[in-house]
């Protein structure tokens, strides 16, 4: 008996380092979630300086909370320069 492959929600980019687009519709839930929270977020400001500083302290905690949902969920990162050996054969 085999073990299923793992489902990643998020792979790993092509190029560079990191993740790229969802793979699949939880990925998308969380993306969109960000998106819909970053932009709440920016309603809520007024014309301060106090206010931007919040929205930037807002804006850096989704954004760890996304790369943490990413490393949790998503495939493990690393540089890569296009397509590996493996997939390039089996195309």
């Amino acid at each position: 008996m085999s073990t299923p492959a793992k489902k990643y929600w998020f792979p790993r980019k092509t190029f560079g380092w990191g993740w790229g687009l969802p793979s699949c519709w939880q990925g998308w839930v969380v993306m969109l979630s960000y998106i819909m929270l970053l932009i709440g977020g920016s309603f809520g400001l007024k014309q301060s300086p106090k206010s931007a500083a919040f929205f930037v302290i807002y804006s850096v905690g989704l954004s760890v909370v996304l790369v943490a949902v990413c490393w949790w969920k998503g495939e493990p990162p690393q540089w890569r320069w296009g397509l590996d050996q493996d997939t390039a054969e089996k195309k």
